[in-house]
């Protein structure tokens, strides 16, 4: 594949998946039960931990120091930005989680589905940029192996979003929705993935000198994510080791394929 192609793939290979899980509302009726949802978010916690370190930070420190930077300093100042941004948009930005009850942000008018939606889209937006930074850094690099990995980065990021769609549009359609419109719900949620990962590609090619700064950015975004959200949700409640294994899963799960691929 040419690098238009593999970046077209790259950044479109997670909202489909997204939308794979989605149309999962055609086929069951009820949402997954309370401990698959907490497998499930342990798992997502696992993987986009791994990712921020074997896909994002250690590139950036090598990156720096490649252009005889110091290594640390763009990786923790480009983290530290990351988290600061997502924590002022998960501040001010109305949304609700689908475990929670209540609506987070600034006061809205927003519908329940609304907010749903806006939720798993807030998390999301770290992910895409951690896709098209992975890839543009390959295309800059012109390296087949870190196109590997940006490719690994991708399928992990993606496979995890498969049971985020199902969360999506399996409470929409139990709370009557049309089976259609939920799945439209639930795969609209991913599409803001390849949408940051194409404009993140076209900024990070015109800013190569702060490539760094851009890919330890994502990583501070997804792990804030990871910490706010995530590891909070699986281990809600009682049978938390489910939680756990799903966090220990996702990790080594993206790891291997970081690292076998890469």
């Amino acid at each position: 594949m040419n690098d238009t192609t593999t970046i077209l793939f790259g950044t479109l290979l997670p909202f489909f998946l997204t939308s794979a899980g989605s149309a999962m509302v055609f086929f069951f009726r009820e949402k997954s039960s309370a401990l698959a949802q907490r497998l499930f978010l342990g798992f997502a916690a696992g993987v986009m931990i791994a990712a921020s370190v074997w896909g994002l930070l250690m590139p950036a420190i090598e990156e720096a120091e490649a252009s005889g930077g110091i290594g640390w300093i763009p990786a923790a100042g480009g983290f530290v930005l990351g988290a600061a941004v997502l924590m002022l948009l998960d501040t001010f930005l109305p949304h609700i989680h689908p475990a929670s009850g209540e609506a987070e942000g600034l006061p809205s008018s927003w519908r329940r589905t609304t907010l749903m939606v806006s939720a798993v889209t807030l998390h999301n937006i770290p992910e895409g940029m951690a896709v098209g930074l992975s890839l543009a850094l390959a295309v800059q690099r012109n390296d087949s192996a870190a196109l590997t990995a940006a490719l690994a980065l991708s399928l992990g990021i993606g496979i995890q979003n498969f049971p985020e769609g199902a969360a999506v549009s399996l409470p929409l359609r139990q709370d009557g929705m049309g089976r259609f419109k939920a799945f439209v719900y639930g795969s609209l949620s991913g599409v803001v993935e390849p949408i940051f990962g194409l404009l993140t590609v076209l900024f990070a090619v015109s800013l190569a000198s702060v490539m760094p700064w851009l890919l330890s950015f994502a990583a501070g975004a997804m792990v804030y994510v990871v910490v706010e959200e995530l590891i909070p949700e699986a281990h809600l409640g009682e049978h938390s080791n489910l939680g756990t294994l799903g966090v220990l899963g996702g990790f080594v799960l993206m790891m291997i394929l970081d690292v076998a691929l890469g």
